[in-house]
């Protein structure tokens, strides 16, 4: 044929009838050996797919084709230049494939280079130089400026800003100083650090986080169930098309256009694509995610995101940051509010009460000068007193005014309305300021419950916190509905009463105290849980704190299930209306579709699947990305 083509004549001799069926043999053996020990394992298996149709094509043909050379069939059905392109045209289908899913796996396997090739571990002469497989718990490693975390560790000296976007998503530094986790495979961006290890090897976060998306990538959804039945029905639909294709064109008395419209049949209907549709999407789709700090368990949740009607936040640790935080101050007296919050820091300096760190953390924040304080006491239920440039400073709440029969400050009244913690600072007897506590609302917030509200989806806040506390932060960020003073246990059973009025309830938690009520959930997503990927009853984990991480997780699952259906009817599709082109049909009319344009129609399907779910990746799944992609359309 390439002699015909070029216009070059072949010697002649005898021997050049056998280049092709010695080369083709080659061909069937070696570049078909991928198709053939698959269709003996689909045989063993009793699970007929596209290996098999494959298999008994290029069979089909290579035992035609001996038969013509032989002369012991007729000389059109010598196919060794089809055979050859076909088992090209599929091993490149094959190629595209496989290169695709390796995309992914490296993808996945990058995060274990993350960690350094060695690390300075600190012994009693000074530092070594080990690997980090050497590591132990309880061993002190040194961390460089600019340098990788060997292990997941505590530090124990120094302070840095660490670059955790490898695990979380986050695109900022996080601050961290000593008696900070810190997690294998992060960067101390600007100062070193000694850390403490507190976990190696499979024990580590990146280890979990690698587990955990190798399960999802390997656990079978709804989709992926239907495109492997379908997967099934098609090889039968094959098989039938090219019985009836040879029995047709063998009785119109053409046998040897039947065996090539056979052939064509099954080469054009192996199902490839379809078996390439659902599986490619997911690899990459939970890559994705695992790199935008969003771990999909359950890939069944993943998929069921896209129809939540109802997004159930816990409060505490999700909407707000789960720690107090001075909102306002208020003086009574000759004293401006800086200054009575410099009198309350200082006389709080030597507290570890959670509120006394909000106050000294406060007057760190806005600069100003704690004094020293002495002769510091504690008094349960009452608050604290210390000596404050010689005069005696007090902080507390309505057991500390009843003592100094002190009023409260004007504003308090309406603090206590809105949920705030009110103290009072007390000076030499005399009151001189007030000061509101409460769980500040994350800035992140107002966006989310925005963009949910965007999508049509019901924004619901559950807590275990007062009345007037739960419908401040409601009112704050517009949430349609709350359910306050709610026991952790109770939780599971608000989820049930709003699944009762036919919404799909996602629930947002801590993953801990939650856990009830998060397996409840048609979906159950941990937020916050930071590099605790154990957590079993979230189908989906949120390594980051962001409640904009959830829009992150619906747009994922919209986009993957765009892509899945759109993968399903292209391999579907393309099948049931190409196989009775290559049965013939269209003969009558003239139109015969060639072998060899069959194989690259086949392999073009593969490749089109392949391309469109490779389209996912430039899909950005950061926080900030997902709410903005929400609110500009």
């Amino acid at each position: 044929m390439f002699a015909m083509v070029l216009g070059y004549t072949l010697p002649d001799a005898p021997w050049v009838r056998w280049v092709s069926p010695v080369i083709g043999t080659v061909m069937y053996l070696w570049g078909g050996w991928p198709f053939l020990t698959g269709a003996v394992s689909e045989l063993r298996a009793r699970k007929p797919g596209m290996m098999l149709l494959i298999g008994l094509a290029i069979t089909v043909a290579f035992f035609a084709s001996w038969g013509a050379s032989l002369g012991l069939l007729h000389h059109e059905l010598e196919f060794w230049w089809e055979l050859a392109l076909l088992i090209v045209i599929m091993l490149l289908g094959h190629w595209i494939e496989m290169r695709s899913l390796a995309q992914t796996t490296s993808a996945l396997d990058s995060l274990a280079a993350l960690l350094p090739d060695e690390a300075e571990r600190v012994t009693a002469s000074g530092v070594e130089t080990v690997s980090p497989s050497d590591l132990r718990v309880g061993d002190v490693v040194v961390v460089r400026p600019g340098g990788s975390v060997p292990a997941d560790g505590r530090i124990v000296d120094g302070a840095a800003d660490m670059d955790e976007s490898m695990v979380t998503g986050e695109s900022r530094p996080v601050a961290r100083a000593v008696g900070d986790p810190v997690t294998a495979g992060t960067v101390a961006t600007d100062s070193g650090l000694r850390v403490e290890v507190t976990a190696t090897g499979d024990d580590t976060t990146l280890a979990g986080i690698r587990r955990l998306v190798a399960e999802a990538q390997n656990s079978t959804s709804r989709a992926q169930r239907l495109a492997d039945r379908a997967a099934g029905w098609l090889f039968w639909f094959a098989l039938g098309a090219a019985a009836i294709t040879a029995v047709v064109w063998s009785a119109i008395g053409m046998p040897d256009e039947a065996v090539i419209r056979t052939i064509t049949v099954l080469v054009i209907a192996c199902p490839h694509a379809l078996g390439l549709a659902i599986p490619l999407v997911v690899s990459i789709a939970t890559e994705r995610a695992a790199r935008g700090g969003v771990l999909i368990k359950d890939r069944l949740a993943l998929e069921s995101m896209r129809t939540i009607g109802a997004v159930l936040f816990d409060k505490t640790g999700t909407l707000t940051k789960g720690e107090p935080t001075v909102v306002d101050i208020a003086a009574a007296g000759e004293l401006d509010a800086d200054a009575v919050l410099a009198l309350a820091a200082a006389a709080e300096a030597d507290s570890e009460h959670p509120l006394a760190r909000a106050i000294v953390r406060a007057a760190q924040e806005r600069g100003l000068s704690i004094a020293p304080a002495t002769g510091f006491q504690s008094s349960p239920a009452v608050g604290v007193t210390a000596t404050v440039e010689g005069r005696t400073v007090r902080v507390g709440g309505p057991r500390l005014l009843e003592e100094v029969g002190g009023a409260d400050v004007p504003a308090s009244a309406a603090w206590r309305d809105q949920g705030s913690i009110v103290l009072h600072v007390v000076r030499d007897g005399e009151v001189v300021g007030g000061l509101a506590l409460a769980d500040e609302i994350r800035p992140e917030s107002h966006e989310a419950v925005e963009a949910l509200h965007r999508l049509g989806i019901e924004v619901v806040m559950i807590t275990g916190d007062a009345e007037p506390v739960a419908r401040s932060v409601a009112r704050t960020l517009g949430i349609d509905r709350v359910f306050a003073g709610v026991r952790p246990e109770d939780k599971e059973r608000k989820i049930a009463e709003l699944q009762a009025e036919g919404l799909k309830v996602a629930m947002v938690g801590d993953g801990v105290n939650d856990a009830p009520a998060l397996a409840r959930a048609d979906v159950g997503i941990a937020i916050g849980a930071g590099t605790d990927v154990a957590i079993g009853s979230a189908g989906v984990i949120l390594a980051s704190s962001d409640p904009r991480s959830v829009l992150s997780v619906i747009e994922l699952s919209r986009a993957s299930y765009r892509k899945m259906t759109q993968n399903l009817w292209w391999a579907a599709g393309y099948n049931l209306i190409s196989v009775p082109l290559a049965a013939g049909v269209l003969a009558p009319i003239g139109f015969v579709l060639p072998m060899s344009v069959g194989a690259i129609l086949m392999s073009l399907s593969t490749v089109v699947v392949a391309l469109n779910a490779q389209l996912l990746r430039r899909l950005d799944l950061t926080p900030e990305a997902s709410v903005r992609a929400v609110l500009e359309r």
